[in-house]
């Protein structure tokens, strides 16, 4: 049920780094990506796939991870993702990239998630590190990272407190802990 996906489609930032996932995966999920909406159908967004160990790490190095977690540099070496999918936007096809990479962040998150998948929308990423490691043409502006793999941690979702606090965080047990604000709290206006 697409309720039950959504609800498990949390920011997963600790895997089983050598639980690898496959290239045809990772084609797969970017195929979910192609098919979704995009502004004016101009179709912008590139991608740069990646399960190769050695290229992996050079990606993790230009991320950050889990701003609210202040004592943790992000996941340690064998809780890292084993995958990644960069999200480029291509300027020859358009100036504007709209909420195009949203959209097709969260069809492919999604996609991972029904095969057992989990995955982490990155927008904190050093660009110009990343650029000249891709060596990535002027035309091509690098919009978000998502890393991929199959999920080390739980996250369980709670209701947002009466304090109003919605930062994220883990237990002593390690449970990561994603307070969300109710129903009623969101909805501005309704006309019946």
């Amino acid at each position: 049920m697409l309720k039950d996906l959504i609800a498990q489609n949390r920011s997963c930032r600790r895997y089983f780094q050598d639980k690898t996932v496959s290239e045809d995966t990772l084609k797969d999920l970017v195929n979910l990506a192609r098919l979704s909406a995009s502004a004016a159908n101009r179709q912008p967004l590139k991608y740069i796939l990646s399960s190769d160990p050695a290229a992996n790490d050079k990606i993790f190095s230009c991320l950050a991870w889990a701003a609210y977690l202040k004592d943790w540099p992000g996941p340690s070496e064998g809780e890292r993702p084993p995958a990644y999918i960069i999200i480029l936007g291509d300027t020859s096809v358009a100036s504007e990239f709209w909420s195009d990479h949203g959209i097709a962040s969260q069809s492919i998150l999604l996609g991972a998630r029904e095969k057992g998948l989990a995955g982490c929308m990155i927008g904190a990423i050093n660009r110009d590190k990343l650029r000249t490691f891709l060596q990535l043409p002027p035309h091509q502006e690098i919009l978000l990272v998502l890393a991929i793999g199959e999920p080390k941690e739980k996250i369980v979702l709670e209701t947002v407190d009466a304090d109003g606090n919605i930062r994220y965080w883990r237990d002593d047990a390690g449970l990561h802990h994603v307070p969300k604000r109710k129903l009623d709290d969101i909805i501005f206006k309704t006309f019946s």
